[in-house]
């Protein structure tokens, strides 16, 4: 009885290894390990570009690095015309929530505003407010609170005429 389930196993194992040099021998396999996220997707965005920018407290002014991370934005949105993205803005959790509501829709608004400049679409653009409702770091501390004001680009489809 274990001569036979060690002989299954055996055979298991070569079949395996066989349909696993011919997956790499012809190449296929080796580049579907290393081919990454799918252009124009958000994960490509996330990983080759940035998705997110941040703002001192209660500002919604882009700093150099914001712009640096905008430009790349801007320039992965020049190579994939058919994409249309959502920028969200987001606090921090102490204010108001109607101030909260009001300063996160100037910070994406800003975010979009730059955007524009570098020339893109404002219909590939839309925003939206989401306060300190969606807080991206947990804790009442000044590293969750900075990393809770942002703006997020996030891709929500494509438009198949590019416009």
């Amino acid at each position: 009885m274990k001569l036979k389930l060690l002989g299954a196993f055996a055979a298991v194992a070569l079949l395996g290894a066989c349909a696993n040099h011919a997956t790499t021998a012809n190449g296929a396999g080796a580049s579907a390990a290393t081919a990454g996220p799918a252009p124009g997707s958000e994960q490509d965005l996330v990983a080759n570009v940035g998705d997110r920018v941040f703002y001192a407290f209660n500002k919604s002014m882009l700093t150099s690095s914001d712009q640096a991370t905008l430009d790349r934005q801007a320039g992965w949105l020049a190579k994939y015309p058919q994409v249309q993205v959502l920028l969200a803005g987001n606090c921090d959790d102490r204010g108001t929530e109607e101030y909260n509501l009001a300063l996160g829709q100037r910070r994406a608004n800003a975010a979009r505003q730059y955007l524009m400049a570098k020339g893109v679409a404002a219909a590939r653009i839309k925003t939206i407010s989401y306060g300190k409702s969606r807080p991206v770091a947990l804790g009442d501390n000044e590293q969750a609170w900075s990393q809770n004001r942002n703006a997020i680009t996030s891709v929500q489809g494509s438009n198949p005429q590019g416009n």
